[in-house]
């Protein structure tokens, strides 16, 4: 039988409250808690609520943290609500991980643009993680990512860290503003406008609202990068994460399976194609 169909038992061991809508769990496996979770950024599990459910959610924290693995959930439907309820001690159904990553190791020595929208950020934020983790391993770092108000930005103590580091900028933008807000004013997708980058050494990363990802792929061919050095993660409705049950297909492609990161060239024209 595929293991991938059985759920293992996770034990929460923290919770990180985000915002009023969004949490981080931090998770361990049960089973053998000595065995690390091996994972590639961008993956994702099918993460359950005993009895109520399971979602699809991106695992938001490094490989090299072998002991734990994070989820950012935001509250959203009967799964999430029931998993907004969960507390350190209490158990999940993890199954996964599954999908493919992002090709990391083949951005090393290249500088790395990422682009992202909404919680749209959680899929890169393993790729921020992985990278502030081997910071020598890669060129300069710059981070877009925006929100439609100053009150759905999560991380800010994150990004305040990053920012800190050597060869990383960090720019972030609220479609309006808002009381002591710092940032920008405006789509971000306006944030690429005044980007500097050598198209030669960049590689790019994005992902959010697929309306989004197009404008901002547009301008960054524009600028001069490659197609194939653009990858995009997607997002549809997955339920059995294995190519099986038809929900996530997309012409050809199903998003568990092969995705959800796929070469911007590869998936073009699905995704300017509207309806799709």
């Amino acid at each position: 039988m595929n293991e991938g169909r059985i759920p293992r038992s996770a034990t929460v061991i923290d919770r990180i409250d985000e915002s009023p809508t969004v949490f981080t769990l931090r998770l361990r496996l049960e089973e053998d808690p000595d065995t690390p979770f091996v994972f590639r950024p961008g993956q994702f599990n099918m993460v359950g609520v005993f009895g109520v459910g399971e979602v699809p959610l991106s695992i938001v924290s490094d490989p090299l943290d072998i002991d734990f693995f994070d989820h950012t959930v935001r509250i959203v439907g009967r799964v999430t609500t029931a998993m907004a309820r969960v507390r350190p001690g209490e158990r999940l159904g993890i199954r996964g991980p599954f999908g493919s990553g992002w090709p990391v190791e083949q951005a090393v020595g290249r500088d790395i643009v990422l682009v992202s929208g909404g919680l749209g950020c959680a899929p890169l934020v393993s790729v921020v993680n992985y990278i502030s983790r081997r910071r020598d391993q890669f060129g300069q770092m710059t981070l877009l990512h925006g929100v439609k108000s100053p009150e759905e930005m999560i991380y800010r103590e994150r990004f305040k860290e990053l920012s800190r580091q050597d060869r990383t900028r960090i720019l972030l933008t609220s479609d309006r503003a808002g009381d002591g807000w710092e940032g920008s004013v405006g789509p971000v997708t306006a944030l690429l406008d005044d980007l500097r980058f050598n198209p030669d050494t960049t590689s790019a990363k994005l992902c959010g609202p697929e309306p989004m990802m197009v404008a901002a792929v547009k301008k960054l061919i524009t600028g001069g990068m490659a197609e194939e050095e653009i990858f995009v993660s997607l997002e549809r409705s997955m339920q059995c994460a294995e190519g099986l049950c038809g929900h996530c297909m997309l012409v050809g492609h199903f998003i568990c399976r092969d995705g959800p990161v796929f070469r911007y060239r590869d998936i073009r024209p699905l995704l300017e194609h509207k309806g799709l």
